[in-house]
């Protein structure tokens, strides 16, 4: 039975570079009928952020990374402290200043194979020291911790980045020597910045929940996030979480480091809003700004037509609040006039639709030697945005009228 886990530190909010490990590990374990689990190492009581594993949590629900069961380092202490007197009753660590210390082995080399690229690993036993399994506080190090974890909940494969690939020989001798069947690895590669630096904000790499914030779709993250160090066999771009399950295979990520691009995660994030549903996206796009009442029979009439033109979700927002809002325009008297005009006009027209009211806009910009964004600004206080005379047919004659009798 392949049983995997997601293990990120309580150290900050979920970044969105841990959503690969977590999504890869889930993939194996869905792809083989295993098992996916969310284990908490939180040891480390000094770097833990308030709120933290929270936002862990909540973030691969959203994602929809259902995780089977839930392990927290910090409530098994005990544990660790029983499996760290086990390597000094064998002789196998010791105690220096309060904490345990493993003492590595003088001879002798580590080998192990990676599943990423299937590269054959060695370390020679003489380049290692020894260190720390159980700290002064009574704490486990994270080597200790983990091991006794995967050993115990049967984790195989390990699945986790790259930077842990040079502690791994200290892994192995602590699997040896406890006796315990060792697990496969696979250290996924990194994720770099566009310039190829170490991923940051300057790159537009933030946290999981303020991608949320910002109007991005759960399964346009996982999509663009599996991609980055995997090429799917038959070369798709979009694929569901159901078709990753499906086709994902841990021998088909790449060794060299992916790069993230803000740009791409957007311009995939606007496929997902296109093919998105109406009620879908009417629920996604509600729930994204909940305090914001919007009538329902304006929210459905809008959304097709903001729709092809959304990044992201808070997109809608920025396109629709200027039409449907009350604020009152700031305008000059040449202005003023205008909005005079295109009244006058509007109140004439006797079948209220896109093409009549084209035609209006047509008819003012001939006579005062305007162009549309004047007029946009005159009615909505912006100079461009959704297409005026269908976003105008849908705001109804009444309303339009009041708005331009509002701003003489």
């Amino acid at each position: 039975m392949v049983r995997t886990r997601f293990a990120p530190s309580p150290t900050g909010m979920m970044h969105i570079g841990s959503v690969r490990t977590a999504l890869y590990a889930f993939l194996v374990a869905k792809k083989n009928k295993g098992t996916f689990f969310l284990r908490i190492e939180d040891t480390d009581r000094k770097r833990a952020v308030e709120g933290a594993t929270e936002d862990i949590i909540n973030n691969l629900k959203w994602l929809g990374l259902d995780f089977k069961e839930l392990v927290v380092q910090s409530e098994r202490q005990e544990l660790y402290k029983k499996y760290a007197n086990e390597l000094v009753s064998k002789k196998l660590a010791y105690e220096s200043e309060g904490a345990i210390w493993f003492k590595v082995p003088k001879t002798g080399r580590i080998v192990y194979t990676d599943l990423i690229g299937n590269r054959r690993i060695e370390f020679e036993n003489s380049s290692q020291k020894d260190f720390v399994i159980l700290k002064s506080d009574g704490f486990p190090t994270y080597h200790l911790a983990h091991v006794v974890d995967d050993h115990l909940m049967q984790i195989n494969p390990v699945i986790r980045a790259e930077e842990w690939m040079p502690s791994t020989p200290k892994h192995i001798m602590l699997f040896e020597a406890f006796g315990w069947e060792i697990p496969e690895y696979a250290h996924l590669p990194l994720i770099l910045g566009t310039d190829r630096s170490k991923l940051s904000k300057r790159h537009g790499a933030k946290g999981v929940s303020e991608f949320r914030k910002d109007g991005f779709l759960p399964q346009a993250i996982l999509n663009y996030m599996a991609l980055l160090g995997w090429t799917p066999p038959n070369g798709e771009e979009i694929l569901t979480l159901d078709e990753m399950i499906d086709v994902f295979d841990l021998k088909d990520v790449h060794i060299s480091p992916a790069i993230f691009d803000l740009k791409k995660l957007e311009w995939m994030n606007g496929i997902y809003i296109r093919q998105a549903k109406l009620d879908e996206l009417r629920s996604k796009i509600k729930d994204q700004r909940s305090k914001i009442t919007i009538d329902e029979n304006l929210l459905d009439r809008f959304i097709p037509l903001a729709q092809d033109r959304m990044t992201t979700l808070n997109d809608f927002y920025d396109l629709v609040f200027p039409l449907i809002s009350s604020q009152k325009p700031e305008l000059s008297d040449k202005e003023r006039m205008v909005a005079k005009k295109l009244l006058e006009k509007f109140l004439r027209i006797q079948q209220w639709n896109n093409e009549a009211i084209f035609s209006a806009f047509k008819e003012v910009m001939a006579e005062e030697k305007i162009k549309m964004p004047l007029i946009y600004k005159i009615i909505t206080g912006k100079e461009k945005g959704l297409p005026l005379p269908q976003s105008l047919e849908i705001l109804g004659k009444e309303e339009v009228a009041k708005r331009l009798k509002n701003s003489l």
